[in-house]
């Protein structure tokens, strides 16, 4: 019989209450535990390593000594919401991409949220990622971020709410893929007995929205990526392959004529799509970092005259910066005069004297991040830092307060995991990939991510967090 930690207060707990019962939209899966051996699941961990071994899926850690690839940990204990959760979650994520989108393309033309107050400019024109070399350039179908990653939490009260915006190059969808495919393959026969919607539409509904952002018929897409290297290469080839477009890096790529052109055996091909998974300041050395070896010289020329589409387009971080995320419920009141389906959290702006004020008082009890940071780095999460780390956090803050935003700490949900004593309760998030193109596309879920560290609240891979497959049922149960 396997072991099982129960959640402790003030979580809320995806699959158990707090007396223990689980509830109704794990029925089946409880059920399928209840006549499962410990050691038989551990066989399946096993088997899941090697198997993610031999497929390649890892990623890399930067400044890592022995060895810079890392197996992602997978869980195979599912993230389960029920239909009607996520209808709300699938209205309010779609919801908040497009406003998003919107607000992109009023401050690169009319600034009419800026011209209202509502923003304020410095906070926009200020910010080290707006990019005034989009100023006045016209996108097809004014889309910027075609591919958004929306990162939500539940807190202790049961709802959701979102952490996060990643409008730049937001990852790990590969793993989403990847952990549908292990589960199925591990658990056939328990993943038959439910009615789980699919997500395998995911590369042919990017291969769609990529061929929908530009008006050219038949268009020729290729994935950029910096190399190897990267920390998401796995990711980047993986996607190529499943779109079955080619893969390609800046040496592959030159630019004649007010096109892009991709080097082949056959001679030179012209691409009208890049999907581009390299930060604005390395895409192009004659407009940004003349030092970078990753851009296309002359890149941003055509992209700026309509003869290539970026994707996600450039500028867009400044929608994703943390001291943007806080008007973000009033963007969507501003363009789409709608009241936000989903909420924020609470959140202080430490450019702000009393905000900041604020934060100082109550660093042990909160989370404050840099506006500009990924990953789990640059941050401090009060309630489980010393009291020193507090204290060396407080120097940098007043160094530098406009460079911090400080939250509440959410008591973020658990779901039991498989550890080495048993099921223990660990805390999760979710991240749903939103596509926008003729029309706005997202398969049901997303990657959950889990912060294996008892305790921890940094489900960040680099931070040693791990995955799981996200169930969301066609239908209630």
């Amino acid at each position: 019989m396997i072991k099982i930690t129960l959640p402790t207060a003030p979580y809320y707990d995806e699959m158990l209450s707090a007396e223990g019962s689980q509830r109704q939209h794990y029925d089946a899966w409880w059920q399928w535990l209840q006549q499962t051996d410990q050691h038989a699941i551990h066989q399946k961990k096993e088997q899941a390593e090697l198997l993610f071994h031999r497929v390649g899926i890892t990623f890399n850690v930067y400044g890592e000594e022995g060895g810079t690839e890392r197996l992602i940990p997978f869980d195979s204990v599912p993230r389960i919401i029920p239909a009607h959760e996520w209808r709300i979650l699938d209205q309010g994520i779609r919801q908040r991409v497009k406003a998003l989108n919107a607000f992109l393309y009023d401050i690169y033309h009319q600034q009419n949220i800026l011209n209202a107050g509502i923003v304020p400019r410095e906070q926009v024109l200020a910010n080290e990622q707006y990019q005034p070399c989009m100023q006045g350039v016209d996108l097809h179908n004014n889309i910027y971020a075609h591919i958004t990653g929306i990162d939500i939490v539940r807190n202790s009260d049961g709802r959701y709410y979102v952490l996060e915006d990643n409008l730049r190059t937001p990852s790990g969808v590969s793993y989403m893929l990847e952990n549908r495919k292990m589960m199925m393959r591990l658990y056939p026969a328990l993943f038959a007995s439910q009615h789980i919607a699919p997500v395998e539409r995911y590369p042919g509904y990017l291969l769609q929205t990529l061929r929908e952002s530009t008006p050219v018929d038949d268009p020729t897409v290729v994935v950029m990526t910096p190399g190897r290297f990267n920390s998401a290469y796995f990711e980047h080839s993986f996607l190529a392959q499943q779109m079955g477009v080619e893969l390609v890096e800046s040496a592959d790529l030159f630019v004649k004529g007010g096109s892009v052109y991709m080097r082949t055996t056959e001679g030179p091909c012209r691409v009208d799509v890049i999907y581009r998974r390299i930060d604005d300041a390395y895409l192009d050395p004659l407009a940004f970092h003349a030092d970078s070896m990753l851009g296309v010289p002359g890149l941003l020329s055509v992209y700026r005259a309509g003869g290539v589409v970026l994707a996600n387009a450039i500028g867009t971080g400044v929608a994703d910066d943390k001291s943007i995320y806080p008007y973000v419920p009033d963007m969507i009141r501003f363009y789409l005069s709608e009241e936000p389906i989903l909420g924020n959290i609470a959140t202080w702006q430490c450019r702000k004297p009393d905000d900041l004020n604020y934060v100082l008082a109550h660093l042990d009890s909160m989370v404050v991040k840099e506006v500009h940071g990924a990953g789990g780095y640059g941050m401090l999460v009060g309630p489980k830092s010393t009291r020193q780390q507090i204290e060396d956090f407080r120097k940098r803050l007043l160094a530098n307060p406009g460079n911090y935003i400080g939250q509440e700490t959410l008591a973020l949900s658990t779901c039991p995991t498989f550890v080495e004593e048993g099921l223990a309760p660990r805390h999760i998030d979710l991240r749903p990939f939103v596509l926008s193109g003729e029309e706005v596309r997202l398969v049901p879920g997303g990657l959950t991510r889990v912060a294996l560290n008892e305790g921890s609240l940094v489900v960040n891979s680099s931070q040693g967090g791990g995955t799981k497959d996200t169930w969301v049922m066609e239908e209630d149960e």
